[in-house]
C-alpha cells in the first residue's frame, strides 16, 4: 500500500475512534438522567459495553470477543448483580418486612 493510502486508512480509523468516543460520552450522559426506566438503563449499559469493545478493537487493532460472547458475559454479570441485591435485601434489617 502506498503512503497516501495508509494515511487515508489512518485518518478513517482516527475518525471512527472519535465517533466511538462521542457515542460513549453521550451514552454516559444518558445513564445519569433521573427517572429512567430500568429497561432503558439496561439497554444503555449494554450499548456502552459494546461501544467500549469496538473502541478497543479499532484502537488496538486486535481481535476482541465476539458479540454473542460479550452479550453472554454481560447477562451473567447482570444475574450476579441481581443475586447480590437479593442477598443484601435479605440481610438488611432496615428493609421493610411483611411481619411488621
Amino acid at each position: 500500500m502506498n503512503t497516501g493510502g495508509f494515511d487515508v486508512v489512518e485518518l478513517r480509523r482516527r475518525a471512527l475512534l472519535g465517533q466511538l468516543q462521542t457515542a460513549e460520552v453521550n451514552l454516559r450522559a444518558g445513564l445519569h438522567q433521573h427517572g429512567m426506566d430500568a429497561g432503558v438503563r439496561a439497554h444503555l449499559e449494554r450499548a456502552l459495553a459494546h461501544i467500549r469493545e469496538a473502541y478497543i478493537a479499532v484502537n488496538e487493532q486486535t481481535r476482541v470477543r465476539p458479540v454473542q460472547e460479550l452479550a453472554d458475559q454481560l447477562t451473567r454479570v447482570e444475574q450476579m448483580q441481581a443475586e447480590l441485591r437479593a442477598q443484601q435485601a435479605l440481610a438488611d434489617p432496615s428493609s421493610p418486612s411483611i411481619h411488621v
